[in-house]
């Protein structure tokens, strides 16, 4: 019977990692076919509420996170993109330096960061850096290493090497616990590329039970937390 129970859990994980990568490639392709202009999300008088900025992770484009950006949109936020940030395949240092710069150029304050994976290491790095702290009064993070994963050690990329829990820069993150009380981590049971990374020390945590990576942006649960964020709530 103990067999028969780890095989069932083994082919359930084993589904869910089939239906994240077919949602990575049914999104990638949506955002790639996408003609969005991004400054239709910027609002207008109808969209009073607090600025939002949406960091996307690795090898994601603005246009992967339209779901979540159409979701906010919609309840009457303005919703800031980096295009400059391209496929975020910078160094964390670089692209936080990218973000900083929009925000100061757009003379943005009391920011909500949504963010996805690496999205959510440069929203950190960003709540804790001089220039910017002050201009960013919250996070969302869903799915974010922010203890690194130990896979990262044999990805063929060094991008994606630098997700080490070794690495330099993620190791000052995870030591600054300053901000971590404005972070709220979303992740899910079981995630395949992050096993047991996204824990955040004097953060609000929220374990989803669902598998996968991406198609936790999806989930009817991630965008109710950050519904809650934006309403000045802590969700449980």
């Amino acid at each position: 019977m103990n067999r028969l129970l780890r095989l069932l859990r083994v082919l359930r994980r084993a589904l869910g990692w089939l239906e994240d990568y077919i949602y990575l490639g049914r999104h990638h392709v949506r955002g790639f076919l996408a003609r969005a202009d991004p400054a239709q999300y910027r609002g207008d008088r109808a969209h009073s509420g607090s600025p939002v900025v949406v960091i996307p992770g690795i090898y994601e484009s603005w246009t992967f996170m339209l779901p979540l950006i159409e979701h906010v949109h919609d309840r009457g936020h303005p919703v800031h993109v980096v295009e400059p940030l391209g496929y975020n395949v910078g160094s964390i240092a670089r692209m936080a330096d990218v973000v900083g710069d929009y925000l100061r150029g757009q003379g943005l304050e009391n920011v909500t960061i949504i963010a996805h994976s690496k999205g959510g290491l440069i929203g950190k790095l960003l709540m804790t850096t001089a220039e910017s702290a002050g201009r960013v009064q919250r996070m969302v993070a869903i799915g974010t290493p922010f203890s690194g994963s130990r896979y990262a050690a044999f990805a063929v990329t060094p991008m994606v090497r630098a997700f080490s829990p070794k690495n330099r820069m993620l190791q000052q993150l995870l030591a600054n616990l300053d901000v971590n009380h404005r972070i709220v981590s979303a992740y899910s049971a079981f995630d395949p590329h992050i096993p047991g990374g996204c824990w955040l020390e004097g953060g609000v945590n929220i374990r989803l039970e669902t598998t996968g990576h991406f198609k936790i942006l999806a989930e009817k649960r991630v965008h109710d937390i950050i519904d809650q964020v934006l309403a000045g709530q802590t969700p449980e």
